[in-house]
């Protein structure tokens, strides 16, 4: 079987004051990505030395899908109530799924 899924991992430094905030806006994206059809998985994970901190684990079945959940409401409607809770920029790296294979995700 093929290794064709992209990965996307956002890093997200958010401000003390917001975590809770991030964190409930953010389950609430990653429950609707899910049921996305170009999204295998969207995992949300929390730094447990430094909570302030978020990895987004984004696993997307083709090349376009990411574009199309951008387009999404409940990516927009995330993207804009967590703005203004990032002490700074997030950033992203995108890899290729090399084990599993993409039948195990």
């Amino acid at each position: 079987m093929s290794q064709s899924l992209l990965v996307v991992h956002v890093h997200v430094h958010v401000k003390p004051e917001h975590v809770e905030a991030f964190r409930e806006a953010t389950l609430a994206n990653a429950r609707a990505s899910v049921k996305e059809p170009g999204i295998a998985r969207f995992d949300v994970i929390q730094d447990t030395e430094d909570p302030t901190r978020f990895v987004l684990c984004e696993v997307y079945r083709t090349a376009q899908a990411p574009a199309a959940h951008k387009e999404t409401a409940h990516y927009l409607t995330w993207r804009d109530t967590v703005a203004p809770m990032m002490a700074e920029p997030r950033t992203s790296r995108k890899y290729v799924n090399r084990f599993p294979d993409d039948g195990g995700w």
